[in-house]
């Protein structure tokens, strides 16, 4: 097959890039959340407005993450990976050097626009050197970019706000995308795939025609990127607001959360290894996410101090669906449609998570953070029964 035409550890390469210009690229799309609490304290923006900026690069990312796939669909990994990552730091260091938080936005946004590329290309990179009965694992360890980058920006950025104010704190992300862009350019080699003049007819249609099977995965993962991102943008917030926490404990127990949540996809991707099937784990996800949230509102709403353990717990379980989700969708959609479906996932998860962060700002500030809770654990509840289980086997993509 054609992956054996390079060796283990370079194959094994390719995946560390993967994750590491992913981990690169979320450390600035998430990273203005960790700017919240000084936007709230020292700016004196309420948490919607606050809320609203910090999902700037979310919204950025909707526009273009189809586009993206489109590209690397045709010009490959390489290339996306390293002109997205140049692009995104040059947004980033423009972000840190105005004071217009006007402007600030719109470097967020368009930052988000070029971190975009991250997701499609790597995911692609991953899927197109790794076999079918490794490709759940080594897409979880992927999958952790996301929490591993909201974790290092957790770490980083609210001391560095804290210390010297938000614009300084985005130098963080913008020199560490700098520095994905330069590994990519030199690391990456795309993965082979046929000659589309040499594909089968089947290969090439559309995969979004004549079944319902993508579009429930998206819809599926919608509903359950919502609580994730919750916790992601107002965890932090709700430690040091709400728990009274410092800003650099409170960094630290969602850096913890986050790399728990690491290790929780890695966890489902195996699972999904081992049992063959990318679908069915998600749904036990689901109802274990409901269940989570739930009490998280409860315990929080008592004003027990448990609810900080659950926050963790919840932290890890709403993550771990999501490499499974985009396992399965490139599998599906195969070499030649595989860029835009992924890009497809992701415009629907951040276009979720982006209204998140101010509709959610909006409902702590008028009902308090149970509330909020308690809204986002009705969500998975209703993913379940969305849940495409078909119980078959793994199976290769097309370019095998």
């Amino acid at each position: 097959m054609a992956r054996t035409t390079i060796g283990t550890a370079r194959r094994w390469s390719m995946l560390v890039i993967a994750l590491s210009s992913t981990t690169c690229a979320n450390v600035f799309i998430n990273g203005a959340a960790f700017l919240i609490p000084t936007l709230h304290t020292e700016r004196h923006l309420d948490l919607a407005h606050a809320g609203l900026l910090s999902a700037m690069p979310s919204f950025g990312m909707v526009t273009t993450l189809i586009a993206w796939g489109y590209v690397v669909d045709r010009a490959g990994e390489r290339l996306v990976l390293a002109l997205g990552s140049a692009l995104t730091a040059a947004a980033a260091f423009g972000a840190a050097s105005v004071d217009s938080l006007v402007a600030t936005g719109i470097l967020l946004f368009l930052g988000g626009m070029a971190a975009a590329s991250s997701n499609s290309a790597s995911g692609r990179l991953v899927v197109g050197w790794f076999p079918p009965e490794q490709r759940g694992l080594v897409m979880g360890i992927r999958q952790t970019a996301t929490p591993l980058g909201v974790g290092l920006g957790a770490l980083v950025i609210p001391r560095l706000a804290e210390a010297h104010g938000a614009g300084p704190a985005l130098l963080f992300p913008a020199i560490v995308c700098a520095v994905a862009a330069v590994v990519s350019a030199v690391g990456v080699i795309d993965p082979p795939r046929p000659p589309r003049a040499e594909a089968p007819a089947e290969h090439l249609a559309n995969p979004y025609r004549g079944s319902a099977l993508l579009w429930r995965i998206h819809a599926t993962s919608v509903l359950l990127v919502v609580p994730q991102a919750l916790l992601w943008t107002f965890a932090l917030t709700w430690l040091i607001a709400d728990r009274e926490w410092s800003a650099a404990s409170a960094g630290v127990i969602v850096t913890v959360a986050q790399l728990l949540g690491a290790g929780g996809r890695i966890a489902a991707g195996r699972w999904s290894d081992v049992v063959g099937e990318r679908l069915r784990p998600i749904r036990t996800i689901a109802v274990a996410a409901s269940v989570t949230m739930a009490l998280l509102a409860l315990s929080d709403w008592f004003g027990s101090p448990i609810s900080v353990a659950l926050m963790v717990i919840a932290s890890v379980i709403t993550v771990s669906d999501n490499g499974l989700a985009f396992t399965g969708i490139a599998e599906i959609a195969g070499p030649f449609w595989s860029g835009r479906a992924l890009g497809t996932q992701n415009t629907s998860q951040l276009l979720a998570s982006g209204l998140t962060s101010p509709i959610f700002g909006g409902l702590i500030g008028l009902a308090g953070y149970p509330a909020a809770f308690a809204v986002c654990a009705v969500l998975p509840a209703l993913a379940v029964p969305l849940v495409p289980v078909r119980g078959e086997p793994l199976r290769e993509t097309a370019s095998d």
